[in-house]
């Protein structure tokens, strides 16, 4: 898999040892031992995956997910030593795809790098390049999605979700069954985390939003107005 990373961590033995481990996979890695200098970096040139330490000196990590996320939809892995569910969802508010407490397995940390890859690049779907929903338009092929002709912005969990939204169009779908599609069985994080993804997907998909409804105390439902 010849992919291009940002790893951004201060401990100089840890990322050494998460580099070893992605450049066994073929990845390009390019490192950063603070959140200033990965922002500078970010800048230079383009990535196709970031994975982020929360505490680090300059700049924290919460501070570079949250400028990265101004400007672009790159997949971003959040690395941390702590597990607080609160300090999940702000990250994930932030637009991160994936949290990983530490320790951890750097084996593990390269898998869940790769799946989320694929699904990215569209693993999730249904039959058909295009899909139209009123003013709503996404072209599978080329993983864009525009609003009355003006491209939106989506983080990858963004897009996986509303992917799965139509695989499953007028089907209400529980959402332990969203986490586990998007996220996955192994992932730690609570069912909040879809309500806050689908939330800013919502908000995101501006009149387009009341395509997605809610059933209460069960989950949610993707149809257009009968």
């Amino acid at each position: 898999m010849n992919r291009k990373i940002l790893l951004v961590e201060d401990d100089v033995l840890m990322r050494e040892f998460m580099t070893d481990y992605f450049k066994k996979e073929q990845w390009h890695v390019v490192e950063a031992d603070n959140g200033m200098e990965a922002l500078e970096l970010f800048e230079q040139t383009s990535f196709d995956l970031v994975v982020l330490d929360i505490m680090m000196p300059k700049v924290d990590g919460w501070a570079v997910c949250r400028r990265i996320r101004q400007h672009s939809d790159v997949p971003i892995i959040i690395i941390t030593a702590r597990s607080d569910e609160d300090d999940q969802m702000i990250g994930f508010e932030l637009g991160a795809d994936e949290y990983v407490t530490k320790p951890f397995s750097p084996k593990v940390l390269v898998a869940r790098a790769i799946t989320l890859l694929k699904r990215t690049e569209g693993t999730l779907g249904r039959e058909g390049d295009q899909l139209s929903y009123g003013a709503l338009l996404i072209n599978k092929r080329s993983h864009t999605v525009t609003l009355a002709g003006a491209e939106i912005s989506l983080t990858p969990k963004e897009y996986e979700l509303l992917i799965l939204f139509t695989k499953y169009e007028g089907t209400v779908l529980p959402r332990d069954f969203m986490l586990n599609a998007v996220w996955g069985f192994d992932y730690e994080g609570d069912l909040r985390t879809v309500d806050t993804h689908v939330k800013r997907l919502r908000s995101k998909l501006g009149a387009e939003g009341r395509l997605i409804r809610t059933v209460i105390r069960y989950g949610y439902k993707f149809e257009m107005d009968l």
